[in-house]
């Protein structure tokens, strides 16, 4: 049954180290996808999410303005990062690894996330949503984020592993309705 991501209740969200000592974070504010939750077999569910790479937000301006530059993302040329699953391995009663390809900047790698499922209810206007949440990391130079500054004080401005977490509701769409993107 074709789900899509109910886009005002799904948060696409990032942590990096800066400077070797904190972290900063951020998010992608336009996420849009498909799901096809098979519910009585989750193995067989396939996923296909777009994310702007141009709604990227850190909180800060500058260094937003900095992240959709030619630098990291090149919104310019890549106004999206692309995840396609390849299968799903249930691991638990509510939980799975999700892996698929993900494209950011044309350089498609493997990833694999944690996902749980949160449970499902009907919303006050009789349609039916499920939640879940996802998590899992990779190293950006990997898909050709290879900006970085050396600091005087040893290591670099930006970290190579990238945290990843999403949380996210999918609504189901109405029988004999092809899903909204």
């Amino acid at each position: 049954m074709s789900w899509s991501l109910d886009s005002a209740h799904t948060q696409v969200q990032f942590s990096v180290r800066h400077m070797m000592i904190s972290k900063v974070r951020g998010e992608f504010q336009k996420v849009a996808g498909t799901v096809n939750l098979d519910e009585a077999n989750p193995a067989n569910t396939t996923v296909d999410i777009q994310i702007e790479t141009a709604s990227v937000n850190t909180r800060d301006a500058q260094r937003d303005g900095h992240l959709k530059s030619p630098d990291f993302f090149n919104s310019e040329v890549y106004p999206n990062i692309t995840f396609k699953s390849k299968k799903v391995d249930v691991t638990g009663k509510n939980t799975a690894v999700l892996t698929g390809d993900l494209t950011i900047r044309d350089i498609t790698k493997e990833v694999k996330l944690d996902v749980e499922y949160a449970g499902m209810a009907k919303n006050p206007w009789g349609m039916t949503s499920a939640g879940f949440t996802a998590h899992g990391s990779l190293n950006r130079e990997d898909f050709g984020l290879v900006w970085n500054m050396a600091l005087e004080t040893g290591g670099v401005l930006v970290g190579k592993d990238i945290e990843i977490n999403i949380e996210t509701e999918l609504v189901k769409a109405p029988e004999g309705a092809p899903a909204a993107a």
